[in-house]
């Protein structure tokens, strides 16, 4: 397929992989956001192919898991009234709240919805006037402007039924969070391409800048993620903290100008608290006050709680990019994909679930063919 086979061409990360090891004088420690990244990382073996002492850190780049447990529980007490349908995206069902998760009340007789679409949504408020329809808002910059246009479109119908659960999440403060934590160990990063698809990557200078570290906008095939940490990694070499464009094919440095001015109308900058994190300063998105009516949380008067992660899991370290999957005493034991004690494992951007599909319980050994023997 064009554009998709020549990025997983074993050649390629190949040649990527020597100029690497030709240009890295240093174990650098370089993080990328994206957890679809992290799969590909995981998945075709590209850490094996770096120079000894590189490290990837994976980071938040995980929008279900870095959902607080709150939002969930919200989500809970929602579905569970009568005159409500709630929908969400399918990682979302079985992300574990404070003592259940979303599937569990769904079997209990909720009428919880996958979508695949923030406008199903919609269709089905349309095709039920007498129920209350609610659905439930995760993702980063990459989701939201759809969902900004379903809430659009259900106010251009005088849907009166129909509202959503925010719990947007924004990538630029995460990283500064990151950078600003004294456990930091990220020297360069690799930006979500899909992210920068929708905003640019302007707004990444002056982190670049100020944090002395450079970011380079990348793709999600294995050649994609080479290349990206050989061009961070001669930044680094050379002393260099700029923004470079790898993902040139999908990405420009303005973005997608219609998206980004859909998501102004609708959404206002806010802070966010994040799944074993913490709060970070406006690093979320709220609806502005002209499309308050379309907020489930006013609408059903939900109070402010706290809940706390569960004690065996690190998924706060593992999220911040202090610790590996593999080294939570609970991976592959008590937490496992089918009893999953925190988000990471359960969602298919989760470095926990990485690991286990890729790595096996141990979270170590490679169990496919990695991109080090073979082309995918």
């Amino acid at each position: 397929m064009k554009y998709l086979d020549e990025y997983r061409d074993a050649g390629l990360v190949h040649q990527y992989a020597d100029a690497l090891r030709q240009a890295a004088t240093r174990p650098w420690k370089i993080m990328e956001i994206c957890g679809g990244q992290t799969h590909t990382i995981v998945k075709y073996g590209i850490d094996e192919l770096l120079p000894d002492g590189m490290e990837l850190i994976h980071g938040p780049g995980c929008p279900v898991c870095v959902t607080p447990i709150e939002k969930i529980d919200k989500a809970i007490e929602i579905a569970g009234r009568s005159e409500v349908i709630l929908c969400s995206f399918g990682d979302m069902l079985r992300v574990p709240g404070s003592e259940k998760d979303l599937l569990g009340v769904k079997a209990a007789g909720a009428d919880v919805r996958t979508v695949y679409s923030p406008l199903d949504a919609v269709r089905i408020a349309e095709r039920n006037p007498g129920r209350e329809v609610v659905f439930f808002a995760v993702g980063f910059e990459t989701t939201a402007p759809a969902i900004a246009l379903a809430v659009e479109m259900a106010r251009r119908m005088d849907l009166a039924n129909f509202s959503l659960l925010v719990s947007h999440v924004l990538v630029p403060p995460a990283m500064e969070a990151i950078l600003g934590a004294e456990e930091n160990r990220v020297q360069g990063f690799l930006a979500a391409g899909h992210v920068c698809a929708i905003m640019g990557y302007n707004e990444y200078f002056p982190i670049a800048k100020k944090y002395n570290v450079p970011i380079i906008v990348t793709g999600f095939e294995p050649a994609d993620i080479l290349h990206g940490i050989l061009l961070c990694v001669r930044q680094l070499e050379k002393g260099r903290a700029t923004v470079e464009n790898q993902y040139r094919r999908a990405v420009s440095q303005a973005g997608n100008q219609r998206a980004i001015e859909l998501l102004e109308k609708v959404f206002q900058v806010a802070d966010r608290a994040w799944r074993g994190i913490g709060e970070i300063p406006l690093s979320g998105l709220v609806l502005r006050p002209d499309y308050a009516r379309y907020d489930a949380e006013r609408r059903f008067e939900l109070t402010e709680t706290v809940a706390p992660e569960s004690p065996d899991c690190i998924s706060g370290h593992i999220l911040r990019g202090v610790k590996k999957p593999h080294q939570c005493p609970a991976f592959g034991a008590k937490c496992t994909p089918e009893r999953p004690l925190g988000a990471p494992m359960v969602s298919s951007e989760g470095a926990c679930a990485a690991y286990y599909r890729y790595r096996g319980a141990n979270g170590k050994q490679a169990i496919h063919a990695t991109a080090a023997k073979e082309a995918p």
